[in-house]
């Protein structure tokens, strides 16, 4: 009983490092899908990564196409290599398969968009 005592004083420290380094690691939702095209990535970055103090609430305009996903609706850009996740399914419905607009605050850390607006794109 000793023994399975202090063995799981050892391990549990450690498991629980795991879990937590897993949990603050883990991949962003919005992935670029072909990384070596150093232009796209380019292009993307600003709305992937906003660094500038404040941009965490900047309002941004994106360009796609809206798709279905599983059970979700989410935007993929022109190229379909960015997908971005959407908080309204109910504005994105009335869009599927259809090239938008959308307006909305990216949160990067999970690649999604709180929609403030779908339009049809020009």
């Amino acid at each position: 009983m000793k023994n399975l005592r202090a063995a799981l004083l050892e391990v549990l420290p450690a498991a629980v490092i795991m879990v937590a380094l897993g949990l603050i690691w883990q991949p962003a939702i919005a992935q670029n899908t072909t990384p070596n095209n150093d232009a796209a990535a380019a292009q993307q970055q600003p709305a992937q990564q906003p660094d500038s103090p404040g941009s965490a609430s900047e309002t941004k305009t994106f360009t796609g196409k809206i798709v279905k996903d599983g059970d979700k609706l989410v935007l993929t850009d022109a190229d379909g290599k960015m997908t971005y996740q959407l908080d309204d399914q109910q504005k994105a419905k009335a869009f599927l398969n259809k090239s938008v607009k959308v307006t909305g605050i990216l949160d990067a850390s999970t690649g999604q968009i709180r929609v403030s607006a779908i339009e049809p794109a020009a």
